[in-house]
C-alpha cells in the first residue's frame, strides 16, 4: 500500500509504505517505510504472531494516516 499527502504551500511533499511479509519462522512484519518524497525514508519492522494480527494493525495504521490527510 503506497500513501502519499502533498501539499505545495505548506511544502509538504510526502509518502508513507505499508507492506505486509512473512518471516522465516512463521510469524509476520508489517513493514514500514515513510519520509520525504524522493528520499529512501525510514524503515522499520513489527512483528506479529499471525498474519491476522498483521492485516488487523496495516489497517489500523491506513486509517490513522488518511485521518491525517494522506491518499
Amino acid at each position: 500500500m503506497h500513501l502519499t499527502m502533498t501539499n505545495a504551500d505548506a511544502n509538504k511533499f510526502r509518502f508513507y509504505r505499508i507492506e505486509i511479509v512473512r518471516g522465516l519462522f512463521g510469524d509476520w512484519g508489517l513493514v514500514r517505510n515513510w519520509g520525504r518524497i524522493g528520499s529512501s525514508g525510514q524503515l522499520r519492522t513489527a512483528w506479529f504472531d499471525t498474519e491476522s494480527e498483521a492485516k488487523d494493525a496495516r489497517f489500523d495504521l491506513h486509517m490513522q494516516k488518511t485521518r491525517r490527510g494522506y491518499e
